[in-house]
């Protein structure tokens, strides 16, 4: 009987698809001891729902920060724990004197009113692809920064920030890089290839907080929001977050100038447009158009931007502009990833943990700004080394837990600058997907990235630290 000639690499195959890295196994094993610490060991001043509570979110933590398992099934594994231990349904008595909500409430962020917003941004951004309204935006949006290399790359970060704030961050960037391969193949300067690489995922980056679609963290903290009864419409996210994305987008464009770009170079850019005109194409024209305007005139109508964010997907779906295929390319994970931050919040103010977690450390006597800095910071911190959507999970509800219980201090400003905050996290190539991305061209070294990310990370988190709330109170808007 002959071998198989393929049984052997298939194996092997197998074996490194299975095979988990030093931090991985030591991510694994670190998590399962803090989640058994709260359970074997009193916590003074917790009750027992708070005590397995924090055993969830220690968990959390170091499966996110290490990655142990996939982010996304961390994500759905706090719900599911949440579930067993600390629902009404638990499989044993949650016991303390904490009334216990009901299992459908966890289950619930899956479908959270967050979530279906971003969903409609993601059907979007997908018919976008699809009918090439990504690249002929681009196309017509770059026309007029023709010619100098410093223009033209300010212009294709115009343009990369205004996509990567309806479509997410990876999506744009893929978009964009395959926009401009050739025009940095025609650039013979290694510098200049190397300062228009980095010029799309910082702009991706920076762009994506400027609308509560535009990146994960934006919806954690509008979700954490939405479970202390605070609403934040689409329009007035847009007011707080725009002023920021334009100073640091500049500032950014300004740095890349200072550092890779020469003063007299050209570039010649040749980008076809080929608009769709079929029916389905031009549905989703209107559809898009419709959700943008209703979206932005959220004050006037009255109509949730979360409801909202549901109709691009009916009215797609039924007027069979998009398929069941195209619903199967969506984020999904991003979106499960989102309701598990969702969940931990819900799970921290429903057993007692955040009470717990007030009274440990005074913070009271923090100043408000000390306050914003110190979780700023760590937000920053995380999301160079984590995903930003994981940094977000773990420290949006905690700092919303903490402003809600202080009144120095107003808990959309602490939601907005900690969300916000971890979007600034983009130093490396694991920062990111954009950074990947970019890395992945062979045009940006490490070191240039880090050095650029840096610069740009903390100068735009102190801005955002010091700068903006007081000009958020100055506008009215917290």
């Amino acid at each position: 009987m002959s071998k198989p000639v393929n049984e052997a690499p298939a194996r092997t195959r197998r074996r490194k698809e299975s095979s988990l890295s030093r931090t991985q196994l030591v991510g694994l094993v670190t998590g399962l001891i803090a989640f058994t610490f709260p359970l074997v060991i009193d916590i003074p001043g917790l009750e027992e729902p708070g005590e397995r509570m924090l055993a969830i979110f220690f968990l959390a933590i170091v499966f996110w920060i290490t990655e142990a398992i996939p982010l996304v099934a961390t994500a759905v594994l706090v719900i599911f724990l949440q579930v067993l231990m600390v629902s009404s349904g638990a499989i044993i008595d949650p016991g303390g004197t904490v009334d216990a909500l009901p299992a459908s409430d966890y289950f619930a962020a899956l479908a959270n009113p967050v979530i279906i917003l971003f969903l409609g941004g993601f059907m979007i951004a997908e018919g976008a692809e699809k009918y090439r309204l990504d690249r002929n935006i681009a196309a017509v949006l770059l026309k007029p920064f023709a010619g100098s290399i410093r223009i033209t790359i300010l212009g294709l970060m115009i343009i990369t920030a205004l996509l990567s704030m309806f479509m997410s961050n990876t999506a744009t960037t893929a978009t964009m890089f395959a926009v401009i391969m050739p025009i940095i193949a025609s650039l013979k300067d290694a510098k200049s290839k190397a300062g228009l690489a980095l010029s799309i995922p910082l702009a991706a980056n920076v762009g994506g907080i400027g609308t509560p679609v535009g990146t994960p963290p934006n919806a954690i903290a509008l979700g954490a929001l939405e479970e202390r009864g605070i609403h934040v419409s689409f329009v007035e996210w847009m007011i707080m977050a725009l002023p920021l994305v334009l100073v640091v987008l500049f500032a950014s464009w300004f740095l890349l100038s200072a550092l890779f770009l020469p003063k007299e170079g050209k570039i010649e850019v040749e980008l076809g447009k080929n608009w769709e005109t079929s029916r389905n194409a031009k549905l989703f024209y209107v559809i898009t158009g419709l959700t943008i305007f209703l979206w932005m005139t959220e004050p006037f109508h009255g109509v949730s931007s979360n409801t909202v964010g549901f109709f691009p997907v009916v009215a797609l779906l039924s007027l069979r502009v998009m398929e069941g295929a195209d619903v199967k390319k969506l984020d999904w994970p991003v979106l499960w990833l989102v309701s598990g931050g969702i969940a931990l919040g819900t799970g921290v103010g429903a057993t007692g943990l955040d009470v717990w977690m007030v009274d440990s450390i005074p913070w009271e006597t923090f100043s408000p700004t000390l306050l914003l800095f110190v979780f700023g910071m760590i937000g920053l911190g995380l999301a160079n080394v984590i995903s930003h959507s994981a940094a977000a999970n773990l420290l949006v509800p905690l700092a919303v837990t903490l402003a809600v219980s202080l009144d120095s201090i107003g808990v959309i400003v602490v939601a907005v600058v900690v969300a916000v905050a971890t979007s600034f996290g983009m130093s490396l190539p694991i920062s990111t997907p954009p950074n990947a991305i970019a890395y992945s061209t062979g045009q940006v070294s490490v070191k240039n990235m880090a050095i650029v990310g840096v610069i740009v990370g903390l100068a735009a988190t102190l801005l955002l630290i010091f700068a903006m709330p007081p000009l958020w109170e100055l506008m009215g808007l917290v």
